[in-house]
């Protein structure tokens, strides 16, 4: 990975990993859109209004410095003692947490954890370090590589929890050496976010610390207008690819969930379907109990304000190569008794299933992922501290 670097260190509850640049890369991010944001959200929205290149990004797992006195000044403490080290500006390192919310950050502990991070840093990279340091309540460390040509691309992210389809609690780190421009690079990762992060669920929860962004820093001297479309094709498969992590990792998860919708009227719609099953508590506990109730599917279509006759639509159950009608032109083929019944329940059983919904009223689909609701979930959220 020509000119990034990335190491990270945990020990017990607290770990941090540091990416540096060793050339000032473009940064683009997104965030949380939760009222309540932590102190490294509002650094680094007021940092990246200021400019456009950054060197680092620390970040933090075990504490997310949120809604506690003095959590500005933890989170630019921590860009002193990095820049101490890098020997780089302050305002060249962005800052990422993600733990308990509202318990003051334990700046010693924190500290020692930056200093040792940085002393892997200097041997060399890690990328299964550098996911695993911002583990919280993860039960694998999370990361891609790809490559267009000469063109390199990694991903890290972390999640299991408060997963929601406005971005997910979710960290992300995208590198990348193309070379890009600051909008084109903007408009990308707008696009893959949407495409990709805002659309799994795991719980339902926004979280405070939501942050996602991508580095790209040049040293290909590629021009990303030249590989374009494998460009693009390799980045989705990166985003897709955490983003899929995540929910398979989903607090105390079992099963995975994709839920395709076809035939939508308006891209609005084919949105709002696919968030309000994937979404849906009743739909992630019949899934757990690999209950076929395509009632609750219907019931959550109905309720999501897509436009469409329930006398038309058709539900599908697939997984593998297998798939079974539940529902077909607005009939309900499985019944009580009935053979399809029967295959469903089967096919339910199965680790990863897809529900493929066509509501009969236009040309536009989407599609999400998430998981099922369990009872380690509960015993998982019940005994973390918020």
């Amino acid at each position: 990975m020509r000119g990034f670097k990335f190491n990270g260190y945990k020990e017990g509850k607290y770990g941090v990993s540091i990416i540096y640049s060793e050339v000032p890369a473009l940064v683009s991010a997104t965030f949380t859109k939760n009222r309540v944001k932590a102190h490294p959200v509002i650094l680094c929205q007021e940092l990246l209004k200021k400019k456009e290149k950054f060197r680092a990004i620390v970040v933090n797992s075990g504490n997310a410095n949120c809604y506690t006195n003095g959590g500005m000044e933890d989170a630019k403490k921590m860009q002193e003692i990095v820049s101490k080290l890098l020997n780089i500006e302050k305002e060249d390192i962005l800052v990422a947490s993600t733990g308990v919310i509202g318990r003051k950050m334990p700046m010693d502990i924190i500290e020692d954890r930056i200093k040792k991070a940085y002393e892997r840093l200097k041997r060399g990279n890690n990328l299964e370090e550098t996911a695993k340091a911002i583990m919280t309540t993860d039960t694998f460390p999370k990361y891609v590589v790809k490559k267009v040509g000469d063109v390199n691309i990694v991903g890290i992210a972390k999640g299991a929890g408060m997963i929601h389809p406005n971005m997910a609690t979710m960290l992300c780190f995208v590198l990348t050496d193309v070379k890009i421009e600051k909008d084109e690079l903007d408009n990308l990762l707008k696009e893959m976010v949407e495409k990709t992060f805002n659309r799994i669920s795991v719980d339902g929860d926004t979280s405070t610390n939501d942050s996602v962004f991508i580095m790209a820093n040049g040293l290909s001297n590629i021009n990303y207008k030249e590989i374009k479309e494998e460009f693009d094709n390799a980045l989705f498969e990166v985003f897709d690819t955490l983003a899929r992590m995540i929910v398979k990792d989903g607090e105390g998860a079992s099963k995975f969930m994709e839920v395709i919708v076809k035939g939508a009227k308006s891209k609005e719609d084919a949105e709002k379907a696919c968030k309000s099953v994937i979404n849906s508590l009743l739909v992630k506990t019949a899934v757990f109990g690999g209950d076929p109730n395509w009632g609750r599917i219907l019931a959550a279509v109905g309720y999501s304000g897509a436009d469409f006759n329930p006398e038309e639509i058709d539900i599908i159950l697939k997984s593998g190569e297998e798939e079974v009608y539940l529902v077909k032109d607005g009939n309900v083929l499985a019944d009580e008794g009935s053979e399809e019944l029967k295959k469903a329940e089967k096919l339910m059983k199965n680790k990863e299933i897809t529900f493929i919904i066509d509501l009969k009223a236009g040309t536009f689909e989407d599609k999400a992922y998430g998981c099922d609701l369990t009872y380690e979930y509960v015993r998982i959220n019940s005994e973390y501290t918020t």
